[in-house]
């Protein structure tokens, strides 16, 4: 594992040991350097380990977005209810099909998406102008899975987005594993990461078969499956215009060992949310998310509440970055980017709860790798940026 000796505290540091040096160098060692039995080894643990019948390894959670709302059967013209306050992979996903992100606000606690706002834009749209439901459970808390699949009911698939949330669950039941699909990622700065890919999960069997269909060129059998049999055959056929969306076994031998820690990287990230709200639950110019036990703390984002202090969340996290601890923003609202701005004439106001969230929302390191002293330390540099500034 990297240790910090600069003395600075990065907003990001990946836990990556001897286990996976070694993993890496047991494919480089094999003479088979794509996708093949370590990817299809990757599928059937995950699968396993939340509780879904099928998982398909991808390149990235974004390639597995794709796919589901592919498979889901969103077309062009039709609409996807999702949420602005995301990164831009859960809206441009819909954008790849043809078809259009309705967007709908956001709750004011954990500022995941709002099945209130989710059943109004059902009732102004009609159920038969949608053809799926985003959710995104942002940081790693879950959304209101509850709520979000009876509005959806038989007729609306819903993916979600659980890029964030693994390992995380909501009454026992791992996200991800609550809707039609779920996609996890393993991006370098998520919960467990394979530097890039991703996973998508369901317990659909057709969903599943066509998933794999379209993850490599639309070919009706594996690659590995034509050249490492015992009596490899060329022949195959072309059955979809498919994508190249495949896990390579490098990056999914990487992910086999980070699977097996990732219990044990929950619970390091439980422990550095409860001494965050220890030492800033007192700071009433502070706004910090909602504890929860079901949460995989993939973010922790404080927000500074109106009026309390005399400076911006720009410059509270510009000092911050002076006293050597790295931060992030997480997110700007998509519908404040150009692209959705112009192409759908969205104004700022659309959706207040993501615009004031954004406008006072910084995010501070939480990951395996942080020590105790340094968790005190970034705690310390809050409270002493914060203390300074009283309005």
């Amino acid at each position: 594992m990297s240790r910090n000796t600069s003395g600075a505290i990065p907003f990001h540091r990946p836990s990556i040991g001897a286990e996976e040096e070694e993993a890496v160098l047991r494919v480089l060692r094999s003479g088979w350097l794509t996708t093949a039995g370590e990817a299809r080894a990757f599928e059937e643990e995950l699968a396993h380990f939340v509780g879904a019948r099928h998982a398909i390894s991808v390149s990235s959670a974004t390639a597995g977005l794709h796919l589901a709302l592919e498979a889901a059967g969103v077309r062009p013209g039709s609409r996807v209810i999702t949420t602005p306050y995301t990164f831009t992979s859960t809206a441009e996903v819909i954008r790849y099909l043809g078809a259009d992100p309705l967007f709908v606000d956001v709750r004011e606690d954990d500022l995941n998406i709002d099945p209130a706002e989710i059943g109004r834009a059902l009732e102004r749209e009609g159920i038969d102008a949608v053809s799926a439901i985003l959710p995104v459970h942002l940081g790693g808390h879950p959304c209101a899975m509850e709520a979000i699949r009876e509005l959806a009911g038989d007729r609306i698939p819903v993916v979600e987005d659980a890029a964030h949330a693994l390992p995380a669950a909501r009454a026992g039941r791992a996200l991800g594993t609550w809707g039609t699909a779920g996609v996890y990622s393993f991006y370098a700065t998520k919960t467990i990461t394979t530097g890039e890919g991703g996973m998508v999960v369901t317990d659909d069997a057709e969903l599943a078969r066509r998933m794999t269909v379209m993850r490599l060129h639309g070919i009706d059998r594996e690659v590995w499956d034509r050249y490492t049999s015992p009596r490899p055959s060329w022949q195959y056929e072309v059955v979809e215009a498919g994508f190249k969306y495949n896990l390579p076994d490098i990056l999914a031998a990487i992910g086999r060992v980070q699977l097996r820690r990732a219990d044990e990287f929950a619970r390091r990230r439980r422990e550095i949310a409860s001494i965050y709200h220890d030492r800033l639950a007192d700071r009433d110019y502070l706004e910090l998310p909602p504890q929860s036990a079901e949460s995989s703390w993939h973010l922790f984002i404080v927000r500074i509440r109106p009026g309390r202090l005399r400076m911006d969340r720009d410059e509270f996290v510009a000092r911050l970055a002076d006293l050597g601890i790295g931060t992030s923003v997480h997110y700007i609202p998509l519908h404040l980017m150009p692209y959705y701005r112009d192409r759908y004439r969205l104004k700022p106001g659309d959706f207040p709860v993501s615009l004031d969230a954004y406008t006072r929302a910084f995010s501070i390191p939480i990951y395996p790798g942080l020590d105790d002293e340094e968790v005190e330390r970034v705690a310390a540099a809050v409270r002493l940026v914060g203390d300074g500034a009283p309005a």
